[in-house]
């Protein structure tokens, strides 16, 4: 195991940076969605489609790789991954029908999985159990910063130079990430864990019976139904209900996403790990109460026209990604190192197919239907239950031993 303090850092940026791309190569699409549907003459639900077809092929892939992960070299998978769905981004320049499309969006999602599937793992073990929400938060800083820059980069660049170009420029990066984060040595599994091993945390049969892990997951589930049906569908709703340009609507729900999640996931983190000390629930907490409040304000953002929109907006995307790091957390806290990425390969695979595998087709279905408002009731219901759920997990949740006395450099470089 390294000694240099600088290791855990650097490994944590370099993950972070390749967890970036992961999302900005996933949300360029939903930027240049309405072209792509003027190019193809789609549906609202062929549209839709896309995306639940990339989440069918991820979650199908998750469950391959994490038993793979607790066996052998998470780096290398991790670094063959990256490289797989970074050459296949760059195939988007032959895609000139609807079904190639959709086989080189499948195929990504292969890829993606292997990483989203592993780097939690990789990264938890970086540093002590105190820290894990505030590190996790900064890993997870990828989702609404990606996505906002999917959105940006897919708003400026699609209109100008078509739909195509903005997938070039975000698969470059991805070959040079990979071959840094092969140079990383690989941190020993559990190394900082507290909590001791039990059947319920230790084995894969005990996991169908661990009731932290599986309220953690189903709460996540449902608030990714909603937070998927939400990054696809908001900039055509700004479109085409209230007025905007598709530059302008990607601009502004792209500042949106990155102001707040960099502000919510950070929070997030922290007050969890705050409130760690005084409940061991706290995790649990910080999600189920976010998901709560984020409910009359998603409403209000849906109905509301004028100044007062896109406040109500960039305050219910707030609540939507405060649970991010500390959820996570919990997900991770409740399970053994040794069996952690086949867990989060479970999760991964029932938060997509209860989650945004489906609320983007079903949000199009409804659109087309009745109307794209009516469409966004479902993200709001997917809420409820979430808060539901993870305000019952409360009581689940396992008690690590939690230690104080260290300084913010110490414990991590080993």
């Amino acid at each position: 195991m390294p000694s240099s303090k600088l290791y855990p850092r650097t490994a944590l940026i370099l993950l972070t940076a390749l967890n970036l791309l992961n999302y900005i190569d996933r949300s360029v699409l939903f930027a240049v969605q309405p072209l792509v549907q003027a190019e193809f003459h789609l549906s609202n639900a062929q549209v839709g489609y896309l995306t639940s077809a990339f989440l069918g092929f991820f979650i199908l892939a998750a469950p391959l790789t994490g038993p793979f992960a607790d066996r052998y070299s998470r780096k290398l998978i991790i670094v063959v991954g990256a490289i797989f769905w970074s050459a296949l981004t760059l195939l988007t320049a032959v895609t000139h029908n609807y079904w190639e499309l959709l086989v080189r969006h499948t195929l990504v999602g292969v890829g993606e999985a292997t990483f989203s599937t592993i780097s939690p793992t990789f990264v938890a073990d970086l540093f002590p159990e105190e820290k894990r929400g505030r590190i996790l938060g900064i890993f997870y800083l990828a989702i609404p910063v990606g996505t906002a820059l999917g959105y940006l980069l897919g708003g400026k660049l699609g209109p100008q130079f078509g739909w195509r170009f903005p997938f070039y420029i975000a698969a470059a990066p991805g070959f040079v990430l990979a071959l840094a984060v092969a140079f990383l040595p690989e941190p020993e599994r559990g190394r900082f864990d507290s909590v001791k091993e039990t059947r319920e945390r230790g084995t894969i049969l005990g996991l169908a019976r661990n009731p932290a892990f599986w309220t953690a997951t189903l709460g996540m589930a449902a608030m990714t139904f909603s937070l998927g049906g939400v990054q696809v569908w908001m900039p055509t709703f700004l479109v085409r209900l209230r007025g905007y340009s598709l530059e302008a609507a990607n601009y502004a729900f792209g500042i949106i996403v990155v102001f707040d999640g960099v502000v919510a996931s950070l929070l997030g983190g922290w007050l969890g790990d705050r409130l760690l000390r005084r409940t061991k629930a706290a995790y649990y907490l910080v999600s189920a109460a976010s998901m709560a409040l984020g409910v009359p304000v998603m409403v209000v953002a849906l109905f509301t026209r004028g100044k007062a929109m896109l406040p109500a907006i960039a305050i219910a995307a707030f609540f939507l990604l405060l649970n991010t790091s500390p959820l996570n957390a919990a997900v991770i806290n409740s399970v053994g190192a040794h069996i952690r990425a086949t867990a989060i390969a479970v999760e991964i695979f029932f938060i997509h197919i209860l989650g945004d595998a489906f609320s983007p087709t079903m949000m199009g279905y409804m659109a087309d239907r009745w109307s794209l408002q009516a469409a966004f009731i479902l993200p709001v219901i997917a809420m409820v239950i979430s808060s539901t759920i993870l305000f019952y997990g409360m009581r689940f949740a396992p008690a690590a031993e939690i230690k104080t006395a260290q300084g913010p450099g110490e414990g991590a470089a080993g």
